[in-house]
Protein backbone atom coordinates (compact mmCIF):
# COMPACT_ATOMS: atom_id res chain seq x y z
CA UNK A 1 0.00 0.00 0.00
CA UNK A 2 2.35 2.39 0.85
CA UNK A 3 4.46 1.66 -2.24
CA UNK A 4 1.38 2.47 -4.36
CA UNK A 5 0.94 5.31 -2.50
CA UNK A 6 4.44 6.73 -3.36
CA UNK A 7 3.93 5.38 -7.30
CA UNK A 8 0.85 7.29 -6.85
CA UNK A 9 2.29 10.43 -5.73
CA UNK A 10 4.78 10.42 -8.70
CA UNK A 11 2.44 9.88 -11.50
CA UNK A 12 -0.06 12.62 -10.19
CA UNK A 13 3.16 15.39 -10.16
CA UNK A 14 3.74 13.54 -13.84
CA UNK A 15 0.26 13.84 -15.28
CA UNK A 16 0.04 17.51 -13.66
CA UNK A 17 3.32 18.54 -15.28
CA UNK A 18 2.35 17.03 -18.26
CA UNK A 19 -0.41 18.83 -18.78
CA UNK A 20 0.78 22.14 -17.59
CA UNK A 21 2.70 22.01 -20.40
CA UNK A 22 -0.28 21.04 -22.75
CA UNK A 23 -1.70 24.37 -21.71
CA UNK A 24 1.13 27.10 -21.82
CA UNK A 25 2.79 25.16 -24.80
CA UNK A 26 0.53 24.12 -27.39
CA UNK A 27 -1.83 26.57 -27.13
CA UNK A 28 0.45 29.19 -28.94
CA UNK A 29 0.52 26.84 -31.95
CA UNK A 30 -1.94 27.31 -34.69
CA UNK A 31 -4.64 24.23 -34.37
CA UNK A 32 -4.19 21.19 -36.71
CA UNK A 33 -1.37 18.75 -37.18
CA UNK A 34 1.31 20.94 -35.70
CA UNK A 35 -0.82 20.92 -32.19
CA UNK A 36 -1.27 17.72 -32.58
CA UNK A 37 2.33 16.62 -32.74
CA UNK A 38 3.32 18.64 -29.61
CA UNK A 39 0.60 17.08 -27.42
CA UNK A 40 1.69 13.52 -29.22
CA UNK A 41 4.83 12.97 -26.58
CA UNK A 42 2.48 13.69 -23.48
CA UNK A 43 0.31 11.03 -24.96
CA UNK A 44 2.31 8.38 -25.10
CA UNK A 45 3.80 9.20 -21.62
CA UNK A 46 0.41 8.71 -20.59
CA UNK A 47 -0.42 5.14 -22.30
CA UNK A 48 2.20 3.75 -20.12
CA UNK A 49 1.42 5.12 -16.92
CA UNK A 50 -1.36 2.63 -15.48
CA UNK A 51 1.77 -0.12 -15.78
CA UNK A 52 3.69 1.56 -13.00
CA UNK A 53 1.19 0.14 -10.40
CA UNK A 54 0.22 -3.40 -9.74
CA UNK A 55 -3.21 -1.87 -7.83
CA UNK A 56 -6.47 -3.14 -9.59
CA UNK A 57 -8.17 0.18 -8.78
CA UNK A 58 -5.61 2.64 -9.55
CA UNK A 59 -4.28 0.63 -12.65
CA UNK A 60 -8.14 0.75 -14.06
CA UNK A 61 -8.43 4.32 -12.98
CA UNK A 62 -5.62 5.64 -14.29
CA UNK A 63 -5.96 3.87 -17.77
CA UNK A 64 -9.59 5.30 -17.78
CA UNK A 65 -9.30 8.79 -16.75
CA UNK A 66 -5.45 9.55 -18.02
CA UNK A 67 -4.61 6.95 -21.40
CA UNK A 68 -7.96 6.69 -22.68
CA UNK A 69 -10.67 10.21 -21.67
CA UNK A 70 -7.34 12.64 -21.38
CA UNK A 71 -5.51 11.76 -24.27
CA UNK A 72 -8.56 11.93 -26.40
CA UNK A 73 -9.43 15.11 -24.68
CA UNK A 74 -5.56 16.28 -25.74
CA UNK A 75 -6.33 14.65 -29.02
CA UNK A 76 -9.58 16.70 -29.92
CA UNK A 77 -7.81 19.63 -28.27
CA UNK A 78 -5.20 19.58 -30.86
CA UNK A 79 -7.79 20.39 -33.88
CA UNK A 80 -10.06 23.19 -31.37
CA UNK A 81 -12.52 20.08 -30.25
CA UNK A 82 -14.25 18.76 -27.04
CA UNK A 83 -14.47 19.05 -23.43
CA UNK A 84 -11.28 21.52 -23.71
CA UNK A 85 -12.04 23.88 -26.08
CA UNK A 86 -12.87 26.86 -25.78
CA UNK A 87 -9.58 27.00 -23.31
CA UNK A 88 -10.42 26.45 -19.52
CA UNK A 89 -10.04 30.25 -18.29
CA UNK A 90 -7.14 29.12 -15.81
CA UNK A 91 -4.65 26.06 -15.35
CA UNK A 92 -6.54 24.74 -12.64
CA UNK A 93 -9.72 24.22 -14.66
CA UNK A 94 -7.57 22.97 -17.42
CA UNK A 95 -6.03 20.25 -15.56
CA UNK A 96 -9.27 19.17 -13.79
CA UNK A 97 -11.51 19.12 -17.28
CA UNK A 98 -8.27 17.26 -18.85
CA UNK A 99 -7.79 14.14 -16.12
CA UNK A 100 -11.11 13.78 -14.96
CA UNK A 101 -14.27 12.67 -16.54
CA UNK A 102 -16.46 15.65 -16.01
CA UNK A 103 -17.62 18.62 -18.83
CA UNK A 104 -19.19 22.18 -18.18
CA UNK A 105 -22.94 22.03 -17.78
CA UNK A 106 -23.95 24.23 -21.33
CA UNK A 107 -26.87 25.55 -20.20
CA UNK A 108 -26.73 25.50 -15.99
CA UNK A 109 -30.34 25.41 -14.64
CA UNK A 110 -31.33 28.13 -12.01
CA UNK A 111 -31.60 26.47 -8.97
CA UNK A 112 -32.91 28.00 -5.43
CA UNK A 113 -30.00 27.96 -3.58
CA UNK A 114 -28.19 30.34 -1.77
CA UNK A 115 -24.82 28.83 -2.22
CA UNK A 116 -23.68 27.20 -5.59
CA UNK A 117 -22.28 24.21 -3.44
CA UNK A 118 -25.41 23.42 -1.61
CA UNK A 119 -26.91 21.71 -4.24
CA UNK A 120 -24.02 18.76 -4.89
CA UNK A 121 -24.00 18.40 -1.09
CA UNK A 122 -27.91 17.79 -1.15
CA UNK A 123 -27.16 15.16 -4.00
CA UNK A 124 -24.84 13.27 -2.06
CA UNK A 125 -26.41 13.06 1.24
CA UNK A 126 -30.16 12.24 -0.80
CA UNK A 127 -31.53 8.82 0.13
CA UNK A 128 -30.90 7.15 -3.46
CA UNK A 129 -27.36 7.98 -3.39
CA UNK A 130 -27.22 6.91 0.14
CA UNK A 131 -28.81 3.71 -0.74
CA UNK A 132 -26.56 3.16 -3.33
CA UNK A 133 -23.87 3.12 -1.34
CA UNK A 134 -25.21 0.82 1.24
CA UNK A 135 -26.14 -1.40 -1.18
CA UNK A 136 -22.45 -1.68 -2.98
CA UNK A 137 -21.22 -2.34 1.00
CA UNK A 138 -23.57 -5.40 0.81
CA UNK A 139 -22.14 -6.29 -2.99
CA UNK A 140 -18.76 -6.34 -1.45
CA UNK A 141 -18.99 -8.20 1.37
CA UNK A 142 -21.01 -10.90 -0.83
CA UNK A 143 -17.60 -12.11 -2.59
CA UNK A 144 -16.42 -12.83 0.49
CA UNK A 145 -18.94 -15.95 -0.05
CA UNK A 146 -18.66 -15.67 -3.82
CA UNK A 147 -17.83 -20.07 -4.01
CA UNK A 148 -21.29 -20.08 -2.22
CA UNK A 149 -23.41 -17.95 -5.39
CA UNK A 150 -25.24 -19.42 -7.82
CA UNK A 151 -24.01 -18.65 -11.56
CA UNK A 152 -27.46 -16.66 -11.73
CA UNK A 153 -26.29 -14.53 -9.10
CA UNK A 154 -23.13 -13.62 -10.36
CA UNK A 155 -24.38 -12.83 -13.87
CA UNK A 156 -26.07 -10.07 -11.45
CA UNK A 157 -23.67 -9.45 -9.49
CA UNK A 158 -21.11 -8.23 -11.26
CA UNK A 159 -22.95 -5.76 -13.71
CA UNK A 160 -24.36 -4.27 -10.83
CA UNK A 161 -21.36 -3.92 -9.15
CA UNK A 162 -19.65 -2.17 -12.13
CA UNK A 163 -22.64 0.20 -12.20
CA UNK A 164 -22.40 0.98 -8.43
CA UNK A 165 -18.58 1.95 -8.54
CA UNK A 166 -18.94 4.00 -11.15
CA UNK A 167 -22.24 5.67 -9.96
CA UNK A 168 -20.81 6.60 -6.78
CA UNK A 169 -17.13 7.36 -8.11
CA UNK A 170 -18.42 9.96 -10.70
CA UNK A 171 -21.16 11.44 -8.80
CA UNK A 172 -18.47 12.06 -5.57
CA UNK A 173 -16.17 13.75 -8.94
CA UNK A 174 -19.35 16.29 -10.00
CA UNK A 175 -20.00 17.12 -6.22
CA UNK A 176 -16.31 17.56 -5.16
CA UNK A 177 -15.48 19.75 -8.97
CA UNK A 178 -18.48 21.51 -8.76
CA UNK A 179 -17.95 23.11 -5.27
CA UNK A 180 -13.97 23.68 -6.20
CA UNK A 181 -14.67 25.18 -9.31
CA UNK A 182 -17.87 26.86 -8.56
CA UNK A 183 -19.51 25.70 -11.43
CA UNK A 184 -22.28 23.52 -12.73
CA UNK A 185 -21.34 19.89 -14.22
CA UNK A 186 -22.58 17.42 -16.78
CA UNK A 187 -24.15 14.11 -14.67
CA UNK A 188 -22.08 11.25 -16.27
CA UNK A 189 -24.39 8.94 -15.50
CA UNK A 190 -28.12 8.83 -16.41
CA UNK A 191 -30.19 5.80 -14.38
CA UNK A 192 -29.06 3.80 -17.28
CA UNK A 193 -31.54 0.88 -15.94
CA UNK A 194 -34.46 3.53 -17.02
CA UNK A 195 -33.24 2.74 -20.86
CA UNK A 196 -36.13 1.44 -23.39
CA UNK A 197 -33.30 0.42 -26.10
CA UNK A 198 -29.69 0.05 -26.18
CA UNK A 199 -29.34 3.22 -28.15
CA UNK A 200 -30.68 5.37 -25.46
CA UNK A 201 -28.74 3.06 -22.95
CA UNK A 202 -25.36 3.57 -24.67
CA UNK A 203 -25.65 7.41 -25.91
CA UNK A 204 -28.33 9.44 -23.80
CA UNK A 205 -27.74 6.91 -19.93
CA UNK A 206 -24.62 5.08 -19.44
CA UNK A 207 -21.25 6.89 -18.79
CA UNK A 208 -21.83 10.31 -21.24
CA UNK A 209 -18.28 11.24 -21.51
CA UNK A 210 -17.33 8.37 -23.38
CA UNK A 211 -20.05 9.41 -26.48
CA UNK A 212 -18.60 13.03 -26.04
CA UNK A 213 -15.56 11.59 -26.94
CA UNK A 214 -16.12 9.34 -29.67
CA UNK A 215 -18.72 11.04 -31.42
CA UNK A 216 -16.27 13.80 -32.94
CA UNK A 217 -13.51 11.46 -33.18
CA UNK A 218 -14.96 8.14 -34.86
CA UNK A 219 -18.75 8.85 -35.58
CA UNK A 220 -18.27 12.35 -37.23
CA UNK A 221 -15.38 11.24 -39.19
CA UNK A 222 -16.87 8.10 -40.50
CA UNK A 223 -19.71 10.25 -41.47
CA UNK A 224 -17.67 12.98 -43.22
CA UNK A 225 -15.54 9.99 -45.07
CA UNK A 226 -18.63 8.10 -46.04
CA UNK A 227 -21.09 11.01 -47.30
CA UNK A 228 -20.66 10.64 -50.72
CA UNK A 229 -20.20 7.17 -51.05
CA UNK A 230 -23.55 5.67 -49.12
CA UNK A 231 -27.03 7.60 -48.54
CA UNK A 232 -27.68 9.28 -45.22
CA UNK A 233 -29.05 5.79 -43.24
CA UNK A 234 -25.70 3.44 -44.65
CA UNK A 235 -23.65 6.44 -43.61
CA UNK A 236 -25.49 6.64 -40.04
CA UNK A 237 -25.35 2.67 -39.40
CA UNK A 238 -22.10 2.63 -40.35
CA UNK A 239 -20.60 5.21 -38.30
CA UNK A 240 -22.49 3.56 -35.29
CA UNK A 241 -21.37 0.46 -36.09
CA UNK A 242 -16.87 1.27 -36.77
CA UNK A 243 -18.05 3.86 -32.87
CA UNK A 244 -18.94 0.44 -31.45
CA UNK A 245 -16.11 -1.03 -33.08
CA UNK A 246 -13.53 1.11 -31.93
CA UNK A 247 -14.52 1.54 -28.05
CA UNK A 248 -14.32 -2.18 -27.68
CA UNK A 249 -10.63 -1.78 -29.21
CA UNK A 250 -10.42 0.58 -26.27
CA UNK A 251 -11.74 -1.10 -23.49
CA UNK A 252 -9.75 -4.56 -24.60
CA UNK A 253 -6.34 -1.94 -24.09
CA UNK A 254 -8.31 -1.23 -20.64
CA UNK A 255 -8.63 -4.77 -19.92
CA UNK A 256 -5.13 -5.20 -20.70
CA UNK A 257 -3.97 -2.60 -18.47
CA UNK A 258 -5.68 -4.10 -15.57
CA UNK A 259 -5.39 -8.05 -16.50
CA UNK A 260 -1.87 -7.46 -17.67
CA UNK A 261 -3.26 -10.44 -20.18
CA UNK A 262 -3.02 -10.58 -23.79
CA UNK A 263 -6.53 -9.17 -25.44
CA UNK A 264 -8.84 -12.07 -26.26
CA UNK A 265 -10.88 -10.14 -28.41
CA UNK A 266 -14.25 -11.00 -26.10
CA UNK A 267 -14.76 -7.46 -25.32
CA UNK A 268 -14.64 -6.33 -28.88
CA UNK A 269 -17.01 -8.73 -29.80
CA UNK A 270 -19.54 -7.67 -26.50
CA UNK A 271 -19.31 -4.40 -28.23
CA UNK A 272 -19.47 -5.22 -31.65
CA UNK A 273 -22.78 -7.19 -30.93
CA UNK A 274 -24.15 -3.93 -28.88
CA UNK A 275 -23.51 -1.75 -32.36
CA UNK A 276 -24.86 -4.64 -34.77
CA UNK A 277 -27.86 -5.00 -32.47
CA UNK A 278 -28.54 -0.89 -32.34
CA UNK A 279 -28.30 -1.23 -36.06
CA UNK A 280 -30.55 -3.62 -36.85
CA UNK A 281 -33.12 -2.10 -34.28
CA UNK A 282 -33.20 1.27 -35.77
CA UNK A 283 -33.14 -0.42 -39.31
CA UNK A 284 -35.71 -2.68 -39.23
CA UNK A 285 -36.80 -3.82 -36.25
CA UNK A 286 -38.04 -0.50 -34.89
CA UNK A 287 -40.23 0.07 -37.29
CA UNK A 288 -41.78 -3.41 -37.41
CA UNK A 289 -42.76 -2.98 -33.90
CA UNK A 290 -44.73 0.18 -34.33
CA UNK A 291 -46.58 -1.51 -37.07
CA UNK A 292 -47.01 -4.42 -35.01
CA UNK A 293 -47.69 -2.61 -31.54
CA UNK A 294 -49.53 0.75 -33.11
CA UNK A 295 -47.99 3.83 -32.36
CA UNK A 296 -49.94 5.06 -29.58
CA UNK A 297 -48.28 1.77 -27.67
CA UNK A 298 -45.34 2.40 -25.50
CA UNK A 299 -44.43 -0.68 -23.72
CA UNK A 300 -41.50 0.90 -21.77
CA UNK A 301 -41.35 -1.06 -18.66
CA UNK A 302 -41.11 -4.52 -21.09
CA UNK A 303 -38.66 -2.62 -23.29
CA UNK A 304 -36.41 -1.53 -20.06
CA UNK A 305 -36.24 -5.26 -18.70
CA UNK A 306 -35.70 -6.54 -22.25
CA UNK A 307 -32.50 -4.12 -22.60
CA UNK A 308 -31.18 -4.31 -19.18
CA UNK A 309 -31.76 -8.34 -19.47
CA UNK A 310 -30.26 -8.28 -22.73
CA UNK A 311 -27.07 -5.72 -21.18
CA UNK A 312 -27.03 -7.87 -18.22
CA UNK A 313 -26.67 -11.25 -20.25
CA UNK A 314 -24.28 -10.55 -23.23
CA UNK A 315 -22.00 -8.84 -20.22
CA UNK A 316 -21.81 -11.89 -18.57
CA UNK A 317 -21.00 -14.03 -22.08
CA UNK A 318 -17.97 -12.08 -23.07
CA UNK A 319 -17.26 -8.85 -21.11
CA UNK A 320 -16.60 -9.63 -17.44
CA UNK A 321 -14.69 -13.10 -18.22
CA UNK A 322 -11.38 -11.49 -18.99
CA UNK A 323 -11.88 -10.11 -15.16
CA UNK A 324 -12.81 -13.33 -13.40
CA UNK A 325 -10.52 -15.72 -15.48
CA UNK A 326 -7.74 -13.58 -14.31
CA UNK A 327 -8.65 -12.97 -10.37
CA UNK A 328 -9.15 -9.06 -10.86
CA UNK A 329 -12.99 -9.13 -10.39
CA UNK A 330 -12.19 -10.20 -6.76
CA UNK A 331 -9.12 -8.58 -6.19
CA UNK A 332 -10.81 -5.00 -7.04
CA UNK A 333 -13.72 -6.55 -4.31
CA UNK A 334 -10.76 -7.46 -1.52
CA UNK A 335 -9.00 -3.68 -2.25
CA UNK A 336 -12.00 -1.59 -1.83
CA UNK A 337 -12.60 -3.72 1.38
CA UNK A 338 -9.08 -3.21 2.23
CA UNK A 339 -9.27 0.52 1.19
CA UNK A 340 -12.78 1.07 3.53
CA UNK A 341 -10.63 -0.72 6.50
CA UNK A 342 -8.67 1.85 6.21
CA UNK A 343 -10.02 4.88 5.81
CA UNK A 344 -12.55 3.83 8.32
CA UNK A 345 -9.25 3.15 10.93
CA UNK A 346 -7.92 6.01 9.70
CA UNK A 347 -11.39 7.93 10.86
CA UNK A 348 -11.12 6.33 13.98
CA UNK A 349 -7.52 6.99 15.23
CA UNK A 350 -8.40 11.03 14.29
CA UNK A 351 -11.54 11.12 16.13
CA UNK A 352 -9.52 9.64 19.26
CA UNK A 353 -7.01 11.86 18.81
CA UNK A 354 -9.45 15.17 18.63
CA UNK A 355 -11.35 13.50 21.55
CA UNK A 356 -8.32 13.67 23.34
CA UNK A 357 -7.32 17.13 22.36
CA UNK A 358 -10.79 18.64 23.22
CA UNK A 359 -10.76 16.77 26.90
CA UNK A 360 -7.11 18.41 27.61
CA UNK A 361 -8.24 21.80 26.71
CA UNK A 362 -11.39 21.16 28.49
CA UNK A 363 -9.94 20.23 31.63
CA UNK A 364 -7.20 22.84 31.21
CA UNK A 365 -10.06 25.41 30.77
CA UNK A 366 -11.80 24.53 34.17
CA UNK A 367 -8.57 24.54 35.75
CA UNK A 368 -8.19 28.01 34.52
CA UNK A 369 -11.60 29.92 35.44
CA UNK A 370 -11.54 28.00 38.64
CA UNK A 371 -7.84 29.44 39.69
CA UNK A 372 -9.25 32.82 37.79
CA UNK A 373 -12.74 32.50 40.38
CA UNK A 374 -10.89 31.67 43.11
CA UNK A 375 -8.13 34.36 42.51
CA UNK A 376 -11.58 37.03 41.94
CA UNK A 377 -12.91 35.54 44.97
CA UNK A 378 -9.99 36.48 47.42
CA UNK A 379 -9.39 39.63 46.07
CA UNK A 380 -13.13 40.63 46.38
CA UNK A 381 -13.18 39.68 50.44
CA UNK A 382 -10.09 41.49 50.89
CA UNK A 383 -11.46 44.56 48.90
CA UNK A 384 -14.82 44.32 51.15
CA UNK A 385 -12.93 44.16 54.06
CA UNK A 386 -10.66 46.79 53.11
CA UNK A 387 -13.37 49.01 52.25
CA UNK A 388 -15.56 48.66 55.57
CA UNK A 389 -12.08 49.49 57.03
CA UNK A 390 -11.65 52.25 55.26
CA UNK A 391 -15.02 53.44 55.67
CA UNK A 392 -15.44 53.29 59.12
CA UNK A 393 -12.20 55.18 60.04
CA UNK A 394 -12.67 57.94 57.54
CA UNK A 395 -16.44 57.92 58.60
CA UNK A 396 -15.63 59.08 62.31
CA UNK A 397 -13.16 62.33 61.30
CA UNK A 398 -14.91 63.25 57.43
CA UNK A 399 -17.42 64.00 56.73
CA UNK A 400 -19.90 61.96 54.43
CA UNK A 401 -19.12 63.50 50.68
CA UNK A 402 -15.14 62.97 51.18
CA UNK A 403 -16.10 59.30 51.89
CA UNK A 404 -17.91 58.65 48.81
CA UNK A 405 -15.28 60.42 46.79
CA UNK A 406 -12.47 58.01 48.66
CA UNK A 407 -15.07 55.29 48.14
CA UNK A 408 -15.04 56.15 43.95
CA UNK A 409 -11.60 56.14 43.83
CA UNK A 410 -11.08 52.87 45.68
CA UNK A 411 -13.45 50.89 43.68
CA UNK A 412 -11.72 52.46 40.20
CA UNK A 413 -8.51 51.52 41.63
CA UNK A 414 -9.99 47.56 42.49
CA UNK A 415 -11.25 47.11 38.84
CA UNK A 416 -8.06 48.40 36.71
CA UNK A 417 -5.79 45.85 39.29
CA UNK A 418 -8.63 43.13 38.49
CA UNK A 419 -8.98 43.72 34.61
CA UNK A 420 -4.92 43.60 34.66
CA UNK A 421 -4.99 40.35 36.56
CA UNK A 422 -7.54 38.61 34.34
CA UNK A 423 -5.66 40.01 31.18
CA UNK A 424 -2.70 38.62 32.71
CA UNK A 425 -3.74 35.45 33.36
CA UNK A 426 -5.62 35.17 29.86
CA UNK A 427 -2.19 35.69 28.19
CA UNK A 428 -0.97 33.23 30.58
CA UNK A 429 -3.24 30.41 29.49
CA UNK A 430 -3.40 31.37 25.56
CA UNK A 431 0.36 30.70 25.35
CA UNK A 432 0.17 27.73 27.46
CA UNK A 433 -2.49 26.09 25.41
CA UNK A 434 -0.55 27.13 22.35
CA UNK A 435 2.37 25.51 23.56
CA UNK A 436 0.26 22.47 24.23
CA UNK A 437 -0.96 22.51 20.70
CA UNK A 438 2.43 22.46 19.31
CA UNK A 439 3.44 19.50 21.56
CA UNK A 440 0.67 17.83 20.04
CA UNK A 441 1.84 19.03 16.59
CA UNK A 442 -0.61 21.23 15.20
Amino acid sequence: MEEELKNLIKVSVSVIISISYCYYVPTRIKPGIFRFLSVLPICALFRVLPLVFSSVHFSGYTAFFISWLANFKLILFSFDQGPLFPLPSNLTRFICFACFPIKLQQNPKKRDYFFKWEYPIEVLFSNQFVTKVIILGVVLHMYNHIQHLYPIVLLVLYPLHLYLVLEILLKLFNAFFSIALDCELEPQLNEPYLSCSLREFWGHWWTLMLPTILLPVVYARMRRITEGIMNSDQSLYLGVFVTFLVSGALHEFLFLYITREPPTGEVTLFFVLHGVCIVAYEARLKKKMIRWMGSEFNPCVMLQVMVMGFVVVTAGWWFFPPLVRTGKIQRFANEALFFIGFVRKLFSEAFCFIGFVIRKLFNEALFFIGFVMRKLFNKAIFFIGFVKLKLFSEAMFFNIGFVMRKFFNEAMFFIGFVMRKLLNEAMFFIGFVKLKLFTFGW
